[in-house]
């Protein structure tokens, strides 16, 4: 199964998670299970808010292996238990404020062996911004992928 294919303003990240897809589902969307997997290796989630329904928001705050907190929030847009989730995404800065935001689709498909998670994100305002992400997301998913069995 590929694991990334991008585009200039877009990512897709593909994993195969080894558990059914209503497991995968609840990691993303029950916050007791999301704190074991955010964010990538070395990162720690000390507060986490989800109000998981269509219009519902969500905000994590992060704490890099630099020291340095990162906060990100959006809105759910969708949420189709166990197969979809459609949420927007932006980082806030040092003043609260919110930056760019995108738009991340994740698919939950049953596959052999567990899950095929499919994350589209999408609308980024530069490559850099995407190659983050892409890092970002690939080393989370390497934990999620542990948890998920």
């Amino acid at each position: 199964m590929p694991d990334t294919v991008i585009a200039d303003t877009e990512l897709r990240v593909e994993r195969l998670i080894p558990a059914p897809p209503e497991r995968v589902f609840a990691l993303w969307t029950e916050p007791d299970q999301l704190v074991k997997w955010w964010g990538p290796e070395g990162y720690q989630v000390p507060a986490i808010a989800m109000d998981v329904r269509p219009g519902g928001s969500w905000r994590t705050t992060m704490i890099g292996t630099d020291g340095v907190t990162r906060i990100v929030s959006g809105v759910y847009r969708a949420i189709e238990p166990p197969r979809r989730l459609v949420m927007t995404w932006g980082w806030h800065d040092d003043k609260g404020g919110r930056g760019h935001e995108t738009e991340i689709t994740v698919t939950f498909a049953p596959a052999p062996g567990g899950t095929k998670l499919v994350l589209l994100q999408k609308e980024f305002a530069t490559k850099a911004e995407r190659d983050g992400h892409n890092a970002g997301w690939s080393s989370s998913f390497d934990k999620l992928a542990r948890i998920g069995a």
